[in-house]
């Protein structure tokens, strides 16, 4: 982060925008987007000139592209960005023929190392991976990898938070201060407020002190506390529940709220209150930069030359709450359908947490820690080296995981929202999964990832 780099914008939901007229190092850390759509792992900045945030979102989610989206409106698990759909089609060799054709194009135009895709209908079963998981030796990709999931960490998260709400722990509708001291406006901001990215909250991916200390030394250690100093020393972006605007910030404080109102560190908590109910074996929120094996190397430009790197072992501290989490492609498929349907939720509060309000994006609405995009529910997610798309079509109980070995950007689009395009595209036209790209003249150098539905943190 020592030096200048300017950087397109990643996208998952739509992009976190660049606020800062300083151009230190950009690098965005959304999820994912998510959303990227995050992914997570956005948009436009507004003012003069903006620094990129670091992806992931760190993957997750992005801000919409025209900036925050207004929240006026009534929040609808109908209509254009609603879980509503229809079927897939059926599974037969010439499909899968297609599918594989098309998931090889994909790798083939954005030089994507490698990526593993699965999609599971009542009918039948696509699991395949193409390409590699080492570009030094060459070692083919397989299924059954770790990977890094960015900001699909915020859905494990908000799970978190809708359980202790569930078990009478915690009210949606509570201010954020009651848990955690000295959020500037904090009184004004509640839990849900954090949850569907509407506090109006700066994230600290866009800080371009942040960026710096992290393109610098990407094996730091950052507190939760650390981040939101990040955060804090900039101005709200807007009154909160005014508008939309995706903010690793929110799901920091959410991690800090569970930690206060549980006792436990976030770790421990999500193993026993989301990851080991839902039956996740293999997923883990890592206290350090530990990866178990075995896992894929990632590669990132989010560097500060723009050059393409290696960032496997990069500490994912900074993306904590956000975008830290491990998981591999089975757990995913599991968690898919627990996400969208509810399984660890009672019924009142999966309905809430699937009332979702304009994201500026066409097709993609944002609710409590997920998004839904043109049918299909879940979150995306993209940190440097790894992105990820995790989505559930409740019409067609059909389930796609999308895991992919980069987070470097090709013609403004996540490399992940190509795959997940491709494929549904083929398998349910109706409900084509897809993200608007970053206008290529926007950029004046090689893009950083944002998330995804990142977005940005992971």
């Amino acid at each position: 982060m020592s030096s200048t780099v300017t950087k397109t914008r990643r996208r998952t939901l739509p992009a976190v925008r660049r606020r800062s007229p300083a151009r230190t190092a950009t690098a965005a850390l959304a999820l994912a987007t998510v959303l990227a759509a995050a992914g997570c792992s956005g948009g436009e900045a507004s003012g003069p000139s903006a620094v990129g945030a670091v992806t992931a979102v760190p993957a997750a989610l992005s801000p919409s592209a025209s900036g925050p989206s207004s929240a006026g409106g009534s929040p609808s698990p109908s209509g254009s960005a609603s879980a509503s759909g229809g079927a897939v089609v059926r599974l037969t060799p010439d499909v899968t023929a297609r599918m594989d054709a098309a998931v090889q194009r994909v790798l083939s135009q954005t030089s994507v190392p490698g990526v593993m895709v699965g999609l599971t209908t009542p009918d039948g079963s696509y699991l395949k991976a193409f390409g590699v998981s080492d570009k030094i030796a060459g070692t083919p990709m397989v299924t059954g990898l770790n990977m890094r999931i960015g900001s699909e960490t915020k859905t494990f998260t908000v799970t978190g938070l809708l359980r202790l709400v569930d078990q009478g722990r915690a009210g949606l509708d509570d201010p954020v201060t009651k848990y955690v001291p000295d959020v500037p406006g904090g009184d004004a901001i509640t839990l849900r407020l954090l949850a569907d990215m509407r506090s109006g909250l700066f994230s600290y991916t866009a800080d371009p002190d942040f960026v710096q200390a992290f393109l610098t030394d990407p094996a730091r250690v950052f507190t939760p506390q650390q981040l939101l100093a990040y955060a804090f020393q900039h101005p709200a972006d807007f009154a909160p529940g005014t508008q939309f605007e995706y903010s690793n910030t929110n799901t920091v404080l959410l991690g800090l709220v569970i930690e206060k109102i549980s006792g436990q560190p976030l770790a421990s908590f999500l193993k026993q209150q989301v990851f080991d109910p839902a039956g996740l074996g293999r997923t883990v929120f890592p206290a350090d930069a530990s990866f178990p094996q075995p896992h894929a190397r990632g590669y990132t430009n989010q560097t500060p030359s723009g050059a393409v790197e290696d960032a496997t072992d990069w500490n994912p501290s900074w993306a904590w709450a956000a975008g830290a989490a491990i998981s591999d492609l089975a757990d995913l498929q599991k968690w898919a359908k627990v996400l969208a349907t509810g399984t660890l939720l009672t019924p009142a509060t999966q309905a809430e947490r699937l009332m979702t309000l304009p994201t500026g994006a066409p097709g993609l609405g944002y609710g409590l820690g997920l998004f839904v995009n043109h049918g299909w529910v879940g979150h995306n997610g993209s940190l440097p080296g790894y992105q990820s798309v995790t989505v559930y079509l409740p019409s067609a109980q059909a389930t796609l995981v999308v895991l992919l070995n980069s987070d470097v950007p090709y013609r403004g689009s996540e490399p992940s929202t190509l795959f997940a395009q491709a494929v549904t595209e083929i398998v349910s036209p109706g409900n084509v999964y897809s993200f608007p790209a970053a206008p290529e003249s926007s950029s004046t150098a090689p893009a950083a990832p944002e998330p995804a539905l990142e977005p940005a943190a992971a």
